[in-house]
């Protein structure tokens, strides 16, 4: 059988600058990542790998460079329309969640929907229909404070990619849960975001998380290493509690 080719990306960074004062926290940084690729970004603290996070996420803008979802440049783009791009293309996996503790477990999932126009009803029954396959059946109801640490988490991964997400970004998802529920969570999230085609972007400081993702970046100097593309294996292969 030949060999698989890397896919186009569906997110690119290229020759990202950004500075804040003095700091010059990305220096020229490239990253390129495949459609359903997962791709770890790693380095010490200070290399710059929040900052990339949040300029090919749209919560910052470069000062140079350029950010390209589906070859489009969209760093440019008012802050109108990024808000959009977050709410429907990109999802969110925070370290702390970032749930609205006044909200049920299954509101929360909604939420971006409800951002969006969707009517409650179907914006519910949506977000229901994720909790299921993600191991939180009977907890729509719950609010955050009485989940646990692992199943807000998994709460999170779903609000996440309700809305069909491209691309989700992940920070630290797994750094205020013991290793036993981080593995548990990085399989879910691993599985899920496989399931549904969207490319995962994961900045962690743990190799155990990173070796979930099917490369491994790192950045030193707001530069980033092995920026290319992997080949990303067929969505058959999820494990867990994709099976």
């Amino acid at each position: 059988m030949a060999p698989t080719s890397p896919q186009p990306p569906v997110l690119a960074g290229e020759g990202l600058v950004k500075r804040y004062g003095r700091t010059r926290a990305l220096d020229g940084a490239d990253l390129a990542v495949a459609a359903g690729e997962a791709v770890a970004v790693m380095g010490p603290s200070g290399s710059g790998k929040t900052s990339l996070l949040h300029c090919l996420a749209g919560i910052v803008r470069p000062d140079a460079g350029q950010v390209l979802l589906d070859g489009v440049p969209v760093q440019g783009w008012s802050e109108t329309r990024r808000s959009e791009l977050r709410r429907t293309r990109y999802g969110f996996v925070f370290q702390s969640g970032q749930l609205l503790g006044e909200l049920p477990a299954e509101e929360n999932v909604a939420l971006p929907l409800l951002l969006a126009g969707v009517e409650r009803r179907e914006a519910v029954a949506r977000a229901r229909a994720w909790l299921e396959p993600l191991g939180l059946r009977g907890l729509g109801g719950r609010r955050p404070g009485e989940l646990s640490g692992g199943q807000a988490q998994r709460v999170a991964i779903a609000r996440a990619l309700v809305s069909g997400a491209s691309v989700v970004f992940a920070d630290e998802p797994t750094g205020a849960l013991d290793s036993a529920t981080g593995a548990e969570v990085m399989d879910v999230l691993r599985g899920a975001t496989r399931r549904a085609g969207a490319s995962l972007v994961l900045v962690t400081h743990d190799p155990a998380v990173a070796a979930w993702c099917d490369r491994t970046v790192r950045v030193l100097d707001g530069r980033v290493e092995d920026a290319a593309p992997a080949a990303v294996a067929p969505a058959a292969a999820v494990s867990g509690v994709f099976r």
